[in-house]
């Protein structure tokens, strides 16, 4: 059964998204054979266009630009193992063979990657257990964990805000009910946890990293998908 995704509107709102009937889950092959399917094009409110698509094996090059770009501050806040193009070849390489999927935003007219937004549907016993604590209970096969990276410019200019249907939906196609923040989120990071905040992310509880910094847990409930139907 394929998808019936749709574009979103030009603020971000989602128009429409579903199935033609049932439950049907998107794999990441079939994201990797058809990106179209997670394509969208997104007007931020200060009149930028970005696209809202899968990373590909030709963004190699666009990638490592992005990535070494990143100032040491964004870096601090972010999980890659490096900011080079031999991460960026990693990154590209890895497309469909493991849990991860990996989406960009990419600059409308110029093709400049400004953003790195992505999933694993792998949970690590780190996150079990620390949820665990809080008492949650997290499971592979409704949660995935989300981490998002932005360019330095694009940063505080609302992007963030209008691709979070986009994310939620993908998530939704991924047949999860449930996103958590993929390393937390730093404690000294007060705008990030305020993004997520008003984006509907609940906090569970701080927690310690290795190097002795604090980091909080955060989660989003997922709500229905709306049925078509019931208009």
């Amino acid at each position: 059964m394929r998808p019936v995704l749709r574009n979103l509107g030009s603020r971000g709102r989602l128009v429409e998204a579903g199935t033609e009937r049932g439950c049907w889950v998107l794999t990441l092959t079939e994201i990797a054979e058809d990106p179209l399917r997670l394509t969208n094009r997104l007007k931020s409110h200060d009149g930028s266009e970005v696209i809202f698509r899968p990373l590909t094996h030709a963004d190699t090059e666009h990638l490592a630009a992005f990535l070494e770009a990143l100032s040491c501050e964004s870096r601090r806040f972010s999980t890659f193992e490096g900011y080079d193009l031999a991460t960026a070849r990693e990154l590209c390489d890895a497309i469909a063979r493991y849990d991860k999927l990996r989406l960009v935003l990419e600059e409308v007219p110029s093709g400049r990657i400004v953003g790195l937004l992505e999933f694993s549907l792998d949970l690590t016993s780190a996150d079990v257990s620390r949820y665990q604590e809080a008492g949650i209970r997290l499971a592979e096969t409704t949660d995935c964990r989300f981490g998002p990276t932005l360019a330095d410019d694009y940063q505080g200019r609302g992007v963030g805000t209008i691709v979070i249907p986009l994310i939620t939906e993908v998530a939704r196609l991924l047949g999860r009910t449930r996103i958590i923040l993929w390393g937390g989120v730093r404690a000294d990071n007060p705008r990030a946890i305020r993004y997520y905040e008003k984006n509907g992310f609940r906090p569970v509880g701080f927690f310690t990293e290795a190097d002795g910094s604090l980091s909080l847990d955060m989660m989003l409930d997922l709500p229905p998908a709306p049925d078509p139907a019931a208009r």
